[in-house]
């Protein structure tokens, strides 16, 4: 089991996200004393989380927060997402690098459209587990029918547990529920400590993006951090964009040579051959390298109050490597606006060498950006048929 539980909070607006998690800070012990002084009553337990002070003046969260903590059996990252329907891109932010999402509905309200929004969501991203917190069962009488009704309402396409729990009182988020005997699964924070969560990166095809060169003594070295794989001294490897193949001659960890390195290890590869090799290269094995496109299919969410329209000149960001794009097509219709979800089509001005989402989350990724400011525009999801 890891030792590291990467996962995200979701929920609409009120339904008690960040209570929940002010509990599950509070009741592990995760909190400093001069934050336990604001809490006067169970109510004041989103004051732990809302951090900011429009956060607090509006009652709402409306940005990412990331917090820290850990129990006896693991340590944990936790990012709290905005719930409000216009900060839902918020969420992709947050739910990216996690291994597991919290959502949380009110057991009087059942399942919306938002929370199967955030469900799209974490969907997309490929976030292997879902917990259906059903919050608020006080306030339906501990109904176990209430519950069951809202646990069939919610289709994921991964692995989803659902929890009946009370945030305010505490029930079946840390301490087992007295009110609810008829559950017998675990709690929130016992399936959090206990879920499998070994995302083995050495399976994965080898990758390595090239972050910068080190010349040395006449030397070249390509350095980057492997996001999957491994990679072996002596092994044919062949170099996107261009498709050169050549033989790793060298492998440095810190500093030090090795013989073998493997995700996520951070490294220094030396080449045979003197290739052209930069900032934004990918280098894969000759038998498993990715080939090279210039036409980009994507699963993108939009993020920025601009429109994205059909024939506009974007940059797509893939690991390290940014090339100038033109959208090709959007669909449905010919524009996304901010929190839209849509397919996307680019064709680049140069080679990329990509992966499909489903088979990486790292080399399957990009960011649509604008040329003009730098600002963020669109988070894809890369498809390759």
């Amino acid at each position: 089991m890891s030792t590291l539980l990467r996962l995200a909070t979701a929920g609409s607006v009120d339904d008690g996200k960040s209570t929940l998690v002010g509990r599950l800070l509070h009741d592990s012990k995760s909190v400093m004393s001069d934050q336990l002084e604001k809490i006067a009553s169970p109510s004041d337990l989103a004051l732990l989380t809302d951090g900011l002070r429009a956060e607090r003046e509006q009652g709402i969260t409306i940005d990412v927060a990331y917090r820290y903590f850990a129990t006896p059996r693991r340590r944990f990252i936790l990012a709290d997402t905005p719930g409000h329907v216009q900060y839902t891109r918020n969420m992709v932010t947050g739910a990216s690098t996690a291994s597991l999402v919290v959502l949380v509905v009110d057991a009087r309200h059942g399942v919306t459209d938002q929370t199967r929004r955030h469900a799209d969501v974490a969907g997309l991203l490929r976030v292997p587990h879902l917990v259906l917190a059903v919050n608020k069962m006080d306030l339906v009488g501990w109904s176990e029918e209430v519950f069951a009704r809202i646990a069939g309402d919610l289709d994921y396409p991964g692995e989803v547990t659902a929890i009946p729990i009370s945030a305010l009182t505490g029930d079946n988020v840390v301490v087992p529920s007295a009110h609810m005997d008829w559950h017998t699964g675990p709690t929130v924070m016992e399936f959090l400590e206990t879920v499998e969560v070994s995302e083995d990166l050495t399976a994965l095809p080898a990758r390595l993006p090239v972050q910068y060169v080190i010349k040395t003594r006449g030397r070249r070295a390509y350095a980057g951090q492997l996001t999957g794989g491994i990679l072996r001294v002596g092994e044919r490897v062949t170099v996107q964009p261009g498709g050169h193949t050549t033989t790793v001659t060298g492998i440095d960890v810190l500093g030090d040579p090795v013989a073998t390195a493997w995700a996520p290890q951070s490294i220094a590869v030396r080449l045979a051959d003197d290739l052209d090799v930069s900032r934004g290269c990918l280098i894969a094995p000759a038998a498993t390298a990715p080939p090279a496109t210039r036409e980009l299919h994507a699963t993108v969410c939009h993020l920025h109050e601009k429109d994205l329209r059909v024939g506009e000149k974007i940059l797509v960001k893939h690991t390290t490597r940014t090339v100038q794009a033109v959208v090709s097509s959007i669909g449905p219709g010919d524009s996304l606006g901010i929190n839209d979800i849509g397919d996307v089509v680019v064709r680049t001005a140069a080679d990329l060498a990509v992966d499909d989402y489903g088979d990486s989350r790292t080399t399957g990724a990009c960011l649509l950006i604008d040329p003009a400011d730098g600002a963020t525009r669109s988070a894809g999801m890369i498809s390759v048929a």
